[in-house]
């Protein structure tokens, strides 16, 4: 019986942050190649629709190559179809993923044809409603792309955003169902067109592995972007089944593509594409979007940085502990702080309204980095200065490094 191996925390972390993108060498000028190869490693981005910085897809590339033309993303995600290499689906939720996913992901738009794995309430319009989606299909056939409020046709006003009309509900039923693709965005409304119009024709018609083996790929793409990970971080990056999960991580373990790992302080198995190779040392300093694939699984964060992180976006302002739009900050192999930031664009600034630093705080070189990235982030946004709010004592030790 093969010996199982052992990492310290240190190590699983380094090989964590390694998967994940940082501690690269960063290109003098970032061009869509880079883009495209990050995005290819990191093998899925999450799409949120906050605004109160900037749309959450565009940070996780800021946070490891820095300084980068925001139209480039929008090119090779959005723009014609011989610079796209990227397309939107439910990946880990609303994703942008790399074209060579596209046929790992048939299986769930099947799944989803027949009311498995979506909202139980547009399961339940696809039912019922066949009627609506053959003549929203038709109309995308004829008129192209198009956005659900084109074909909207109550009368009465929109209320929040998911109050969605029958035509957008039968517009996500088929982009579910992958009967209709994304082919751009309208500010951040999404524009339909069908497949064949959008994506190239040799992943359509190219071929298309089963369900367990597309499973076995997803969670092998998993397993390299993680670096180390549970059975439950595997499963949660492209948001498998935990029956499907199972089932193919015995597969991936017998053929040896997957290997079993023990981690300090971790309770449960540790899984690695192949022999782990760690880094010896790893630095990085970045700012990290909420939805950033290094800490969106909650409880693996919590286990390889020792950082508890929530969202507080809908909790009441007076029960927040943190703030609004907290992203972390992370320095050296550690998550060291947390900052809640504002990109107030009728002021033309940055605003820095708290600082909070961790147990161990940071040094005279942490708070230099952070403030380093501070203006990075402003400059990025073509924000002429960053306004530091914060009367906290991690943000009067900040301040004179702002200028």
């Amino acid at each position: 019986m093969p010996t199982v191996e052992s990492l310290s925390l240190q190590q699983a972390r380094r090989l964590a942050l390694s998967a994940q993108g940082f501690g690269r060498r960063v290109p003098k000028q970032v061009k869509a190649n880079h883009l495209s190869q990050l995005i290819e490693q990191l093998g899925v981005v999450q799409i949120d629709s906050v605004n109160a910085l900037v749309r959450s897809h565009y940070l996780p590339l800021f946070s490891r190559l820095g300084d980068y033309p925001q139209a480039l993303l929008e090119q090779i995600a959005w723009g014609p179809r011989r610079s796209r290499k990227l397309f939107e689906y439910w990946g880990h939720e609303a994703s942008l993923l790399p074209l060579e996913l596209y046929p790992l992901l048939r299986w769930r738009m099947r799944r989803a044809a027949n009311g498995q794995g979506i909202y139980p309430q547009l399961a339940r319009f696809g039912r019922e409603q066949q009627d609506v989606v053959q003549r929203v299909l038709q109309t995308v056939r004829e008129q192209g792309a198009l956005g659900a409020g084109s074909l909207s046709t109550r009368e009465e006003r929109a209320g929040p955003w998911w109050d969605w009309s029958a035509e957008k509900h039968a517009l996500e039923w088929l982009f579910a169902a992958g009967e209709v693709t994304v082919a751009g965005r309208r500010g951040f409304e999404r524009l339909y067109d069908l497949p064949e119009r959008v994506l190239p024709a040799e992943l359509l018609n190219g071929h298309e592995p089963d369900e367990a083996a597309a499973q076995r790929q997803l969670l092998l793409r998993a397993a390299t972007s993680l670096g180390v990970a549970t059975a439950q971080d595997l499963r949660d990056y492209f948001r498998l089944d935990l029956r499907d999960t199972r089932q193919r991580l015995v597969e991936l373990v017998e053929n040896g593509e997957l290997v079993e790992l023990r981690v300090q302080g971790w309770n449960q198995p540790a899984y690695s594409a192949g022999e782990p190779r760690v880094l010896r040392r790893l630095h990085a300093s970045a700012l990290l979007s909420p939805f950033d694939s290094l800490v969106w699984e909650r409880e693996r964060t919590e286990r390889l940085f020792d950082f508890r992180y929530r969202l507080e976006i809908y909790t009441p302002p007076h029960k927040r502990v943190y703030g609004y739009y907290v992203l972390p900050f992370l320095h050296g192999e550690r998550i060291a702080a947390r900052v809640d930031l504002r990109a107030q664009r009728a002021h033309n600034r940055l605003a820095v309204h708290a600082v909070h630093e961790e147990a161990r705080g940071l040094d005279e070189e942490g708070l230099l980095a952070l403030a380093g990235q501070l203006r990075a982030l402003a400059d990025w946004l073509g924000l002429a200065h960053v306004q530091l709010n914060c009367t906290r004592a991690g943000g009067a030790r900040l301040k004179p490094l702002l200028g």
